[in-house]
């Protein structure tokens, strides 16, 4: 009698399965670990920008003083979106097959991970319109951008110098510097072409992470800043930004915001759904975006290596 073939076994046996599932979709973004977030009560968050002083004088014995203008401000509104997923796992599926992987557990962990991906693209390229929230290239004003010329340039130490001089509030200091790994590497060409030139400026992430920093800045790699920007002949060009974080005064810098009473990304079992047999479990964050200080952000747009 012959052997038991391989084919024939197979089907007597089952393939061996990891716990988990593997990810494939990963951006880097440690830009979202460091943001302060503001919580808002009501419909949005309004705050005042300096727009003119009141004027002063020179005044001399017997003069009139004309100075008389009071000070302006500009009313701004920072409001909240939201941003939302519906996992819904069939029941005999979740009764049957969730062994070794609960499937609920790793479909709502897939939609966390995807609201929590679409908040951190629209830190960046969220433009306002829709229910969408206005991102960093939306944010920056055209005052506070380093002009790299009508064809955009490459990555210098002059145009990083002058993209941190033009950061002003907390006194010039600024929190980070926002760049795509491509502009990454040609960082590191240029610190290279000084000749003996080592990396040993670093800082260290909450998470524990080391990132370069450039005169004492910490150098934020971000995979959402597009790098097929156009500028006058140049296609593919980038922008790099610095800034600074809110440090609680809601008066300097960047800041993410949302709900007071229901802060960050949350999960609710909403349950059976009426005319099947499946169990919706809904992933919501209630999230804006501010820049409190115009002069708290700078963009060096059209950088081309």
């Amino acid at each position: 009698m012959p052997t038991i073939t391989l084919a024939e076994s197979a089907k007597l046996c089952q393939d061996q399965l990891v716990a988990g599932v593997i990810e494939t979709i990963v951006t880097v973004n440690p830009l979202f670990e460091l943001l302060p977030f503001n919580n808002i009560d009501g419909n949005a968050l309004s705050y005042n920008r300096e727009l003119t002083m009141g004027d002063s004088q020179f005044l001399g014995v017997g003069g009139v003083i004309t100075a008389k203008n009071a000070a302006t401000y500009q009313t701004v509104s920072s409001g909240l979106t939201t941003l939302i997923g519906d996992a819904e796992v069939n029941g005999l599926i979740q009764a049957t097959r969730s062994g070794i992987n609960d499937q609920t557990a790793v479909q709502v962990a897939s939609k966390a991970k995807s609201v929590a991906r679409k908040f951190m693209d629209a830190m960046i390229n969220g433009d306002g319109t829709g229910d969408s929230f206005q991102g960093l290239l939306a944010l920056t004003p055209a005052s506070q951008k380093v002009n790299t010329g009508a064809n955009g340039a490459n990555l210098s130490f002059e145009l990083l110098d002058e993209l941190l001089d033009m950061v002003k509030d907390k006194d010039g200091n600024a929190d980070y510097i926002l760049m795509p790994r491509r502009s990454i590497r040609a960082y590191k060409s240029l610190l290279r072409a000084l000749g003996g030139a080592t990396i040993d400026e670093v800082h260290t992430l909450p998470s524990g992470s080391r990132i370069m920093t450039y005169n004492g800045v910490p150098i934020l790699p971000n995979d959402f800043i597009p790098v097929n920007q156009s500028v006058g002949a140049s296609s593919g060009t980038t922008t790099i930004f610095a800034g600074t974080f809110d440090d609680g005064s809601e008066k300097m810098g960047i800041s993410g915001l949302t709900a007071k009473n229901s802060a960050g990304i949350s999960v609710k079992r909403i349950g059976e759904k009426e005319n099947a047999d499946e169990v919706i479990t809904r992933v919501k964050f209630y999230c804006g975006m501010a820049n409190f200080s115009q002069l708290g952000i700078a963009a060096l747009p059209g950088i081309k290596n």
